[in-house]
């Protein structure tokens, strides 16, 4: 995905708790850009969006929080994506959008490409 998009690494939580997990990871160098964020809120995404030189209707938010990840990106105006996960901490649970195009559901972040190649398609006929 990073070599056909920008890859922004958004979470929340503490500082520098954060940026310990990333640099235990080794996945830093992955991403264009990491947000470390208090909360994650509508305001948040469109904020990063501006930060970064992009649209926030043409953003992709991905996690398994329903709560923090999915739900605020779509009412930004971006594309929420929810990756369920066994292990998601029971705050971060609510339900999924109803009527609206800007919501998807994958089983594995290996079916992202096709799933961003669909939302591309759809919006340019």
């Amino acid at each position: 995905m990073a070599q056909r998009f920008q890859v922004i690494l958004i979470t929340k939580g503490d500082l520098m708790d954060q940026e310990r997990k990333l640099a235990q990871s080794g996945l830093g160098d992955l991403f264009h850009g990491v947000e470390i964020v208090s909360e994650k809120t509508a305001k948040t995404y469109a904020q990063i969006a501006q930060k970064h030189g992009a649209q926030v209707q043409g953003m992709v938010m991905v996690g398994n929080s329903m709560k923090s990840d999915v739900l605020p990106m779509i009412a930004a105006g971006g594309w929420g994506v929810h990756v369920p996960h066994d292990l998601t901490w029971a705050l971060e649970l609510a339900d999924a959008p109803q009527d609206t195009a800007r919501f998807a559901q994958i089983k594995t972040l290996a079916e992202l490409p096709y799933l961003v190649d669909r939302l591309i398609a759809s919006h340019n006929p």
